[in-house]
């Protein structure tokens, strides 16, 4: 049986905890385990930057989500009367480059790190309007999720909980992860869109039509023939090549960003869906750090009242919380990184980082930063240690001054690795034994509805909470491990929070 990491045309197969294949050859392999963990510094660069240019469009849409929105007061995020989208795409680069480089600087693991989707839409669109709250007192509120989220971690808390999910649960998060950015891709890329009569559709009208299409479906064909061909860098050499292509058809055809079309009009729907692949101006650019510090806690929780906070704070924490700790299972399996225990060596660590992210995210005023599915990419084309997060985080620390650069990169060029390594992940439901239907109904709820619910948290929420019901009414409650009833009852909370929330309206 094979697992997702020997699918890589890259890598080689290997135990972390085997002990290295071949001696230490520098003090940087020695320090990060390359070729212990089967890997050359020059693939740990390139599926760095694969993970960049695979999650870089937070760069172009974050500022879209929370950097548009005014607070109850009229003022946006960097403190004017008007949007200041320079200044959120420059903080949220450099919270991402920090954060990325501690990652694997220290916990040594191929993740990275950025403002966390949904997080950040949820705090603009859920929080900042309420009566009395400011962005600085919503920033506040999310440094409480980070700090809250620190202490499950120094207490081992966090740890714990994760020793105590069943394997097969992993394995099906795993899974799920893969459909979950296997459709990110696929709809950013506009090659499945909303429809009127369907929730989704083919393309824009049930067919597929537009150049900016055309250049995610080469991308992708591309990258499938070479990582066939067992090719090196399949995935960084097809983004390359799509960009490329989508650079030479806009200069030559100007297809345009896509506009749908309304009130009459005929907009755009082939356009380009984020940013067109054109450079405007100077590809330099000094960055705006004016979001930086925009943090007042006790404004937030005065806004709101006590129980308003505690409701806020809760639900950053448990969607945070458990999307990181898929995130962190699926790349671990994706890369061979979990040892003979099922356990990830390093963790504790991994954990740390992260809720130190979520406080930076605050304090940098672009919201809570958590780790990103899409480090499966860098390490599905052969990042397997922590060098590739800090390469991930030096292009973030570049992005800030080459902006411009940075968005040439449409979505139409980027996404076909995400579908990619959904595919790669996907491998892994062998391991699950959907015969026994104690396992396979909550690892079915857990896979379909990440994808289905647009929702990491929810999809573990509902593997978890059916599979300690099916265990009680089977009479097998002693089975579980006591921490998983807790973490069952939190989601059961955290499903029923929009009654509650309600109640204190």
């Amino acid at each position: 049986m094979s697992s997702p990491s020997s699918l890589s045309p890259s890598s080689s197969p290997s135990s972390p905890s085997g002990g290295p294949a071949f001696a230490p050859r520098s003090g940087l392999d020695r320090y990060f385990r390359i070729t212990e963990r089967s890997s050359t510094v020059g693939r740990e660069v390139r599926g760095g930057l694969v993970t960049f240019f695979a999650m870089c469009y937070i760069i172009v849409l974050n500022p879209l989500i929370i950097g548009t929105v005014p607070d109850s007061t009229g003022h946006f995020l960097g403190g004017g009367t008007e949007p200041n989208l320079p200044a959120v795409a420059a903080g949220t680069a450099l919270v991402a480059a920090v954060m990325s480089m501690l990652m694997g600087a220290w916990a040594k693991f191929p993740l990275a790190l950025a403002t966390g989707l949904g997080l950040n839409a949820y705090v603009a669109y859920s929080v900042v309007p309420l009566p009395g709250m400011t962005w600085a007192g919503a920033m506040g509120l999310v440094v409480l999720e980070g700090l809250v989220i620190l202490v499950l971690v120094l207490t081992g808390l966090r740890r714990a909980i994760f020793r105590a999910v069943p394997a097969f649960l992993k394995t099906a998060i795993g899974v799920g992860l893969g459909l979950f950015i296997a459709f990110v891709g696929l709809f950013n890329a506009r090659f499945v869109t909303h429809a009127p009569a369907t929730p989704v559709q083919l393309g824009n009208d049930g067919s597929l039509v537009g150049w900016p299409t055309a250049v995610f479906v080469l991308g992708l064909l591309l990258m499938i023939v070479l990582w066939v061909r067992r090719v090196p860098g399949a995935m960084l050499i097809s983004i390359v090549a799509a960009t490329v292509l989508a650079i030479v058809l806009e200069a030559t055809l100007h297809v345009g960003a896509f506009v749908p079309p309304a009130d009459g009009s005929a907009g755009n729907p082939n356009g380009w869906s984020l940013n067109p692949p054109v450079l405007t101006g100077s590809p330099l650019a000094l960055p705006d750090l004016s979001t930086l510090f925009t943090v007042d806690p006790v404004g937030g929780i005065a806004a709101v009242g006590g129980i308003g906070a505690i409701v806020i704070v809760f639900s950053l924490v448990l969607a945070d919380f458990f999307d990181t700790m898929g995130t962190m299972v699926a790349v671990a399996h994706e890369g061979g990184l979990v040892d003979a225990d099922g356990d990830i060596p390093g963790s504790q660590r991994i954990l740390l980082v992260d809720s130190l992210a979520a406080v930076a995210g605050g304090v940098g005023g672009v919201s809570s930063a958590t780790a990103y599915a899409e480090s499966a990419t860098g390490v599905g084309d052969g990042a397997r240690t922590g060098l590739a997060s800090i390469v991930t985080g030096l292009a973030f620390a570049a992005s800030m001054f080459l902006a411009p650069l940075v968005a040439m990169v449409p979505y139409e060029s980027a996404t076909p690795a995400l579908v990619m390594v959904g595919f790669l992940m996907m491998t892994q439901i062998t391991e699950i034994d959907f015969r026994d239907l104690d396992t396979a109904i909550p690892a079915f709820l857990t896979i379909i509805l990440m994808p289905f619910a647009y929702s990491i948290t929810v999809g573990m929420g509902a593997g978890f909470v059916t599979y300690v019901l099916i265990r009680v009414v089977r009479g097998r409650a002693r089975e579980v491990h006591w921490l998983m009833y807790v973490v069952a009852a939190l989601f059961v909370a955290y499903f029923a929070r929009g009654a509650v929330e309600g109640l204190f309206s």
